[in-house]
């Protein structure tokens, strides 16, 4: 029976986020490439092999059976929708950063947490940024910096919460995020700690749009400015390096993706009004 490729791939990612598997555990513990998974869920592959789902249903300790009862039949075709724009200089493909583009970085957390715990922010910081890299690659779980931190300060710590307590939204972007969703494809790129992605959409605190892609550092298990992040980035918005642009409040997050064919906008977080007319300028097609 045929089958929307979308909707399987669809049924793949919910399948593999059910049974706790990240896209590089199944990848390694099944054998696929990242790849070739990444264009399944996206719905990219118009027919993968059968075996490969079949690899996939072992790996995930279900049947095959199990795992295709959740595609439905092929609907009907539907009208294609409008082409989306190409930007001035060839860009079809817009990444945002999130923390300090997105959203304001939450920088008084840690002066919140070293008032509570009676210790300098310096401390906090310091331990903080001990842990931040290797949780924000999934390395590292964020209970074990809130170990780390209630060890030293004497208290016990939820770092969500006092980052969440302490973020708020960046003027202006939600309308621009929302104009470019209308006329381009859009995807989020970031370095973020698990689940927050999320979180923060629950919460209202990012643009609200559907991103066709969402590349999370503690996912994927790679980090803003390795040349593999982008190779993965790349990948999954499934066009040509040089029809992307990334918009980005970190220098050598964006010389490296300029060096990887990437177009490229640096966001003043301190002055995002300016910023936002900048982008909006650059992205009239």
């Amino acid at each position: 029976m045929a089958m929307d490729e979308k909707r399987l791939g669809s049924v793949v990612q919910a399948a593999r986020r059910r049974y706790g598997f990240t896209q590089q555990t199944l990848c390694q513990k099944s054998g696929l490439s990242y790849s070739t998974l990444a264009k399944i869920e996206r719905g990219a592959i118009k027919s993968p092999s059968v075996f490969t789902i079949q690899q996939i249903a072992q790996t995930l300790g279900i049947s095959l059976d199990e795992l295709m009862a959740g595609v439905p039949p092929q609907a009907p075709s539907q009208p294609k929708k409008a082409a989306k724009k190409v930007s001035k200089n060839g860009a079809s493909f817009i990444y945002f950063d999130m923390n300090g583009c997105l959203v304001r970085a939450a920088t008084s957390s840690f002066a919140q947490l070293a008032e509570e715990g009676g210790v300098s922010q310096d401390v906090v910081e310091s331990i903080y940024w001990q842990f931040n890299e290797a949780v924000n690659r999934g390395d590292k779980t964020v209970d074990e910096l809130n170990t780390a931190l209630a060890e030293r300060l004497g208290i016990m710590v939820d770092w969500y919460k006092y980052y969440l307590d302490a973020l708020e939204p960046m003027p202006g972007m939600a309308e621009l995020v929302t104009w470019v969703a209308e006329n381009y494809r859009i995807g989020l790129l970031t370095n973020t700690m698990p689940g927050l992605v999320k979180t923060l959409q629950d919460r209202g605190l990012l643009p609200p749009v559907k991103f066709d892609v969402i590349v999370d550092s503690s996912e994927v298990h790679a980090l803003k400015p390795e040349p593999g992040m982008y190779e993965i980035a790349t990948e999954m918005a499934g066009v040509a390096s040089n029809e992307i642009m990334l918009i980005d409040d970190d220098r050598s997050n964006l010389v490296a993706a300029s060096r990887y064919g990437w177009h490229t906008m640096e966001f003043q977080s301190y002055q995002p009004e300016d910023t936002i007319v900048a982008v909006s300028s650059a992205l009239q097609a």
